[in-house]
């Protein structure tokens, strides 16, 4: 038996072409997450690795699609071959019951996560090198601190009967901006 399994990495993505693909390579059973690989629980990856038996194939469309690192996808192809299942991966021609298949999966496997490693370095690099040229990441402030005083100032105004003259509300639309953002400042004003 041919199991499937596909995941696309966000909600907005379209798991068709990998749903295809499997169908192609005649799937008995498909299993498709859709949600990050990374951070997510994977229900269908669960369900998909229940239904694999003996003997069946693991179908994959990409190793991307499997793994979460190099030592999430190296334990999954354990699992899988400890329980007699073969992994294949259709866009690389891999295919595990082979011994050169298990070496080019485990170099396939290096070299993603390699890259995912030098992705991240530049990232960080990209970084430090904007903050050493004086910009600061995230995004711009909403308020200026003329209007974060004002805030405080329309926050902190009592009434004749002793209860707050503005709400949050009234002091977001004065400023443009919404509730959550004035929460914010006016917490950042309490911290010593």
């Amino acid at each position: 038996m041919r199991i499937g399994y596909g995941r696309v990495s966000t909600r907005d993505q379209n798991p068709d072409a990998q749903e295809d693909a499997l169908k192609a390579a005649k799937c008995d059973q498909i299993f498709v997450d859709k949600a990050s690989g990374k951070l997510a629980s994977r229900p269908e990856l669960d369900k998909a690795l229940i239904a694999a038996r003996k003997d069946d194939e693991f179908v994959i469309t990409k190793l991307d699609r499997l793994g979460r690192s190099l030592k999430n996808l190296i334990e999954l192809s354990e699992q899988l071959h400890e329980r007699g299942v073969n992994l294949v991966v259709l866009d690389q021609a891999i295919d595990t019951s082979t011994p050169s298949g298990r070496m080019f999966f485990h170099i396939l496997g290096a070299v993603a996560e390699f890259e995912r490693a030098l992705t991240a370095e530049r990232t960080r690099d990209g970084l430090a090198a904007a903050r050493a040229r004086g910009r600061v990441g995230g995004r711009k402030q909403a308020l200026k601190p003329r209007q974060v005083k004002l805030a405080q100032e329309m926050y902190d105004e009592l009434g004749d009967d002793g209860k707050r003259k503005h709400t949050v509300q009234d002091i977001a639309s004065e400023l443009g901006v919404a509730r959550t953002t004035i929460y914010r400042y006016l917490e950042r004003e309490k911290r010593p």
